[in-house]
């Protein structure tokens, strides 16, 4: 026993003594610093659920009563506005910087008061205050583009451009009398003589938004609210299979996506007047619309970058934002940099060790930035972000499940997945906070059912819980401008507008893109290529006897060249020679799996 108290009692050497003070500082440390876990606001197990009709709704709602607003006072974008002014005490709402230069701010009040002096502005010059009144953008995304002002797809007779050079173009069009009904120009920054003498000679007149701002103030006409139900904007589809299609939401449709959101978000993260949001996407993207929307409604600032993504960074340093909706691209680009910066085989097995670590948090519902293996390996890209991120909101193309299970930890914050098309608001799924799996688009909005049809030439049944994707809800628009025909196209007579995509539902509820119902593959940056236009370039080529054209949004390209023809009898082709496309995929499954492979190597 004295031996045993003797041993127990000897004095530990100075190095033992204080490796054990440095684990015990780090265990206090940790507890000390470790925040909250994020609690889901459902079961993550059974995030949406069966109603009829095979539809599915998110597990968010106490019913099968849908949801078109979150707030009583915000059914319209104007009301979405006028309370952010309210609940931000008049607090500073949209920021932009010239280079090298530090944010300028101006006030929710101010941008409400420009605003309505520009609309008194129109109204001066024969604009009417209706829904039925167009008025076309032409611009890069910047605050002036956030007063109220629409597009439309012919007949315009007022544009607003940021630069002359636009103007330029507008007014080339009109010396080649292609657009007889335009009267008006407005410009956001100054132009020249040359310019002005060159508008007066086709007929239109060339102003500056300052000026027409105080020809509203002169001659100042109170607001018209509109309604819900009134169209709010038209937003044209980038046009690749075909002419572009004018989407026409209403402000119900843009609020109900936005309040969604909101309502999912509501018991987490949700925006608070104190957040900044980044703003560097166009406002062609509805998606960055209805993000502001919601950091509007919360009474929260947007920040605009200098419009060339090459500064985006320098941009976010200087204003530190809080949330940051991108797209995959650029996410991309991150994860990359990161990648690559782990040069040598030490520094690839801390990165590897860090990332575990911190997904191993993230896996029980932690989301930080202030851990250990934040200040030693990941704090420089965090930084270059502005070091305050907290809130990641990606959509407008798939992103990689490897990509985004990376960045969820080397980034400390949540990252959240959206998925849908302008025609139904931006979303009509979105992931689940405290959902950290990848792989899939998340669950239902609480604005929409969705449910899978059969498409049968490509072996997809919802007996197997496959199909196209169809969404119906408040969110859905009513229709392309001009164009019944394409309206018939996109929404049956049931009101379910039919996406397009091959959707599978998981056994969470959630639900997972698998395939395009049109021979089309969007790329990571949200870009849609038609692949049977390519292969129809490269069969002119004359060493080529066919081409087939697969595509993958999370992958890179290659060529895989095959010595047997496709054909009717081997089951690749139709009997009107057309490519079975599923069946080709499925036939060279293996060769594709290589190429991609050799590719990552």
């Amino acid at each position: 026993m004295c031996c045993l108290l003797t041993f127990l009692f000897t004095p530990l050497p100075t190095s033992a003594i204080f490796t054990l003070i440095a684990i015990g500082l780090t265990a206090f440390f940790y507890v000390l610093t470790k925040p909250k876990a994020v609690h889901p606001p459902i079961d993550l197990k059974r995030q949406s659920i069966g109603t009829q009709g095979g539809a599915r709704r998110s597990a968010l709602l106490k019913d099968d009563t849908l949801l078109s607003y979150y707030y009583e006072d915000a059914k319209t974008l104007y009301e979405v506005f006028m309370r952010g002014l309210r609940v931000s005490g008049n607090g500073d709402c949209l920021g932009y910087r010239k280079p090298n230069q530090p944010y300028q701010w101006i006030t929710y009040r101010q941008v409400a008061d420009r605003a309505e002096n520009l609309g008194s502005g129109f109204i001066k010059k024969g604009c009417k205050a209706s829904p039925e009144q167009y008025i076309g953008i032409f611009s890069q995304n910047r605050p002036e583009v956030k007063q109220p002002i629409r597009r439309e797809k012919t007949d315009l007779s007022l544009v607003v451009c940021d630069k002359p050079d636009k103007a330029s173009v507008l007014l080339c069009n009109c010396e080649k009398g292609l657009t007889p009904g335009l009267k008006i120009i407005v410009t956001m920054e100054e132009f020249g003589d040359d310019l002005k003498e060159r508008a007066v000679k086709c007929g239109v007149e060339l102003l500056l938004m300052k000026d027409l701002e105080y020809l509203g103030k002169e001659n100042f006409k109170k607001p018209v609210p509109p309604s819900p139900e009134d169209l709010s904007v038209i937003c044209f589809t980038s046009g690749t299979t075909g002419d572009p299609k004018g989407a026409m939401l209403t402000h119900k449709n843009i609020v109900a996506d936005a309040s969604s959101f909101l309502k999912a978000t509501e018991s987490t993260i949700a925006p608070v007047a104190s957040d900044i949001e980044i703003s560097y996407l166009p406002m062609a993207h509805l998606f960055e619309r209805v993000v502001q929307t919601v950091v509007f409604c919360s009474g929260a600032k947007v920040g605009f970058s200098q419009g060339d993504i090459r500064l985006l960074t320098d941009d976010m340093q200087a204003l530190r934002p809080t949330v940051f909706p991108t797209v995959p691209r650029l996410l991309n680009r991150i994860y990359d940099k990161i990648q690559s910066g782990a040069s040598t085989p030490t520094k690839k097995f801390l990165l590897d060790l860090a990332t575990t670590c911190k997904f191993a948090e993230v896996k029980k519902g932690i989301n930080r930035n202030d851990s250990v293996w934040d200040k030693f390996i990941f704090k420089k890209v965090q930084d270059t972000m502005g070091g305050r991120v907290r809130l990641i909101v990606t959509g407008a193309a798939p992103i990689s499940p490897n990509v985004l299970t990376f960045l969820r930890a080397a980034l400390g914050t949540q990252i959240f997945e959206g998925y849908g098309q302008t025609e139904c608001g931006a979303a009509c799924s979105f992931t689940t906070p405290g959902d950290w799996t990848a792989g899939h688009v998340g669950a239902p909005l609480p604005c929409n059912l969705l449910k899978l049809v059969d498409v049968v030439d490509m072996n997809y049944f919802t007996s197997n819980g496959e199909g196209e994707v169809c969404i119906k809800g408040p969110n859905v628009f009513g229709g392309y401008l001009k164009d019944p025909e394409k309206t018939a196209e996109a929404i049956d007579e049931e009101g379910w507008l039919h996406t397009g995509d091959i959707g599978k539902w998981l056994p969470n509820g959630t639900l997972k893109i698998i395939d395009r119902k049109k021979n089309i593959f969007k790329l990571a940056q949200g870009e849609y290529i038609a692949p049977e236009k390519i292969e129809n370039v490269y069969v002119h080529s004359a060493p080529v006897a066919q081409v087939f054209v697969h595509g993958d949004s999370l992958r890179v390209k290659d060529i895989y060249v095959h010595p047997e023809m496709l054909s009717v009898e081997n089951g690749l082709l139709t009997p009107t020679l057309k490519a079975k496309r599923a069946e080709v995929a499925k036939y060279f499954h293996s060769q594709i799996d290589d190429l991609y492979a050799k590719i990552q190597d």
